[in-house]
């Protein structure tokens, strides 16, 4: 019995609440995701993913178990692909156009909810009665509610805006690739597709050597500045302060 008592000592709660901070984050935020790719096909013409239910916040709707446990994990990780048939997109001319289009829907919606974060993230803080440079140095009492409020909205802040950066990579099969065949001519474009399967593999083997470390870290800093750029007078504004 006191084997089970210093068991369950020694677990450290507010590590197991941030973990289910970031997975809840992960499935709000997967959810949007995937659901635009799926609106935005609907706006063009094509009802293939309505008509499989991924319009929808129902985050088992999009979820795949083990890119979930992957994105948790290791914070990579992938959702079930969208079915998306460009031919079926009967309000614009191009297929190439269309899932472009579809493709951009992703992380602008990420985009977009980076934006709301980031505004609710500072107006908590500013309506706590805390100073900005206080909370981002990590002056907060951990046992109280306002603290872990502000660390959900960072949590979903920061994940949001590397979701966003991270799928313009233009490498298959994120949603960059699909994005910068809009400019190739479609000889490239062929060609580009022709290795789609092989995206995969070296996207795995960018990250695994931390080729991508640096332009990532670079790209979501310079959006989390211009978030905060952007919402922290709205915030100021909203709390009177």
């Amino acid at each position: 019995m006191s084997a089970l008592n210093n068991w369950f000592q020694g677990i450290d709660l507010s590590r197991i609440i941030e973990w289910l901070m970031f997975a809840a984050a992960a499935l709000l935020s997967i959810s949007v995701h995937e659901s635009s790719h799926a609106l935005s096909a609907l706006w063009l013409g094509d009802d293939t993913a309505k008509r499989m239910g991924r319009i929808s916040l129902n985050p088992l709707r999009h979820l795949d178990p083990l890119g979930f446990l992957m994105m948790v994990v290791a914070h990579f990780g992938w959702a079930k692909p969208v079915p998306i048939n460009p031919y079926r997109m009967t309000k614009i001319k191009s297929p190439k156009t269309g899932m472009a289009l579809t493709a951009l829907a992703g992380p602008l919606s990420n985009l977009i909810l980076a934006l709301l974060f980031g505004l609710l993230y500072y107006v908590s803080i500013y309506a706590g009665g805390m100073k900005l440079w206080m909370m981002l140095e990590g002056y907060s009492d951990p046992s109280g509610w306002l603290y872990w409020l502000n660390m959900f909205l960072e949590r979903c802040l920061i994940l949001n805006v590397g979701l966003a950066v991270f799928n313009l990579i233009p490498i298959s099969p994120l949603d960059g690739s699909k994005i910068l065949a809009i400019v190739l001519p479609e000889k490239q474009y062929a060609q580009l597709m022709r290795y789609e399967r092989y995206g995969m593999l070296v996207l795995i083997a960018l990250l695994y050597l931390g080729v991508l470390d640096g332009p990532l870290s670079f790209l979501m800093k310079g959006l989390l500045n211009g978030i905060q750029a952007i919402t922290v007078p709205l915030a100021k504004l909203l709390t009177g302060n």
